[in-house]
């Protein structure tokens, strides 16, 4: 006898990573809950930083347009000097656009904007999250999970298939489910808060005191707003007023000037910088994502980004597997993004201690776009193959056109959340077509042409060969002309199914 779920996932937690998983997951038909304990959406600008890698991932989402209208670019850095003189300078490594990398620089958008938008396209989709409702307690077992919520409506026992704890740094899911949670605190304390001030012109990071830890305050206009973050050091115990005029007091103390007016604080907080990660990210039915899994220092914008690619890997596979691919399939869910959020530790950590020396410049190690998972138990190609990209790594764009002669991209081939399969001067019907596979080919009898050689030239194909791009937009697969058996393998690892062979 069948089970029958509640919803096949509940995701606890209303955060960017807890509504990217329920983007994706709407969006390919799995039934789900979306909770959040707080009674009303996070108001504060904290994570404010989109990576272009990122900006790919709200493409294919469908709010990448109203992510760049609702926020703006980063403005250059004004370091004032003692004397009231300053200097300017680009924080973000300046760059333009290639066909493999349609976005080049981070967008800035207040959190509380980009969630905004995230909630819309939630509802667009037919859901909405329920705020007010919080997990209080859960078991597992071979078949599901029961939890226990409670909220306006009284409480409630909830079966479901998996758990998702997208429930932030405290996690309850994470701190119920026993996972350590170690790494270090950084000795650095920090206040941020968005504030209406006067006295400072929006076309600039104003920063003053650079490098002195106790003196250094940063005023940064935040894009789509009519306000400003505050960020600055202060000292590791004690109380801190963050009230309008407390924080005038410290601006006035720090910046000694007397023409900077805190008019009123929308949201403020005091916090130490932590470094940390969880030994585990599954747990049987029970996963983690997002500041659950790791909490970094905000140097370089990579919490957000990294706990919303942690959701976009997740959201397929929970997919896949809640339509018959084997559970092992979930398992790679930890075995790719756990080293992915160490390495991302260690980076935001760098940039905290060059920032403490007064560097604040940032380049493309920030851009998340050279991140990939060769070592992945789902990263597979013909051995002694000698490429440009490899298995696991990031599926680039490139521009292509139709056989009728209309001008796309790669990335549009991708779109939609399924598997696809480009031949390049490939035979059209050599792999059998299969539910939840696109195939192209490109060549004189395809249905795809690489008119100027972009695509051979960024993937560095050659002719009769197979790239498979994964539902998240990196290569599973490349498979020599001569080798489509092991893609068929590959199909039945993930998930694929039988191929549909027309009969004789």
């Amino acid at each position: 006898m069948t089970e029958q779920f509640a919803a096949d996932v509940l995701i606890c937690g209303a955060g960017a990573a807890g509504l990217a998983l329920a983007i994706d997951l709407a969006r390919r038909g799995i039934s789900f809950r979306l909770i959040e304990k707080m009674d009303a959406p996070f108001a504060g600008s904290r994570g404010k930083g989109i990576q272009p890698r990122t900006q790919e991932i709200f493409e294919e989402l469908g709010i990448l347009d109203r992510i760049v209208a609702t926020g703006g670019l980063y403005p250059p850095e004004r370091r004032y000097r003692d004397d009231g003189s300053f200097t300017e300078s680009n924080i973000i490594e300046q760059g333009e656009p290639t066909p493999a990398e349609p976005y080049h620089l981070p967008l800035m958008i207040p959190q509380f904007l980009t969630e905004s938008v995230m909630r819309e396209r939630l509802l667009e989709l037919g859901h909405r999250p329920q705020f007010g409702c919080e997990l209080v307690g859960f078991e597992q077992d071979p078949g599901g999970v029961t939890a226990r919520l409670t909220g306006g409506a009284g409480e409630e026992t909830l079966r479901v298939r998996w758990l998702v704890g997208a429930d932030g740094g405290r996690s309850f899911v994470r701190h119920t489910l026993g996972i350590d949670f170690p790494g270090k605190t950084l000795g650095v304390r920090a206040i941020v808060a968005d504030v209406i001030l006067t006295g400072l012109t929006r076309d600039a990071w104003h920063r003053f005191n650079e490098g002195d830890m106790a003196r250094q305050i940063m005023f940064c206009p935040l894009a789509g707003t009519g306000m400003f973050q505050i960020q600055g050091p202060i000292p590791l115990d004690g109380d801190i007023d963050l009230s309008a005029e407390g924080l005038e007091a410290i601006v006035a103390e720090r910046t000694k000037r007397d023409d900077i007016h805190i008019q009123s604080v929308s949201w403020s907080s005091a916090y130490s910088m932590n470094a940390r990660l969880a030994d585990r990210y599954r747990v049987g039915r029970v996963f983690l994502v997002g500041d659950a899994a790791h909490i970094h220092p905000p140097t370089g914008g990579q919490g957000l980004n990294t706990s919303v690619q942690d959701a976009y890997n997740l959201g397929w596979k929970l997919a896949a597997v809640a339509n018959g691919a084997d559970d092992a399939l979930l398992d790679s869910y930890e075995e790719e993004r756990q080293p992915v959020a160490a390495a991302m530790l260690g980076l935001a950590t760098k940039l905290l201690d060059a920032q403490k020396q007064g560097d604040m410049r940032r380049g493309r190690e920030v851009h998340q776009l050279d991140i990939g998972y060769p070592s992945s138990s789902l990263a597979l190609e013909t051995p002694g193959r000698i490429g440009r990209l490899s298995a696991g790594d990031r599926a680039p764009d490139a521009p292509i056109r139709g056989a009728a002669g209309q001008p796309t991209r790669l990335f549009n081939l991708f779109r939609g959340g399924h598997w696809t399969l480009l031949g390049y001067g490939v035979s059209p019907g050599s792999v059998p077509p299969r539910a939840g596979l696109r195939i192209h080919a490109f060549g004189p009898s395809g249905d795809m042409v690489d008119a100027e050689d972009h695509l051979r030239d960024i993937y560095g194909l050659s002719a009769g060969e197979w790239v498979l791009v994964r539902p998240d937009g990196y290569i599973g697969a490349i498979a020599a002309a001569d080798d489509v058996a092991m893609l068929e393998g590959y199909f039945a690892q993930v998930g694929l199914g039988l191929a549909d062979v027309p009969r004789a």
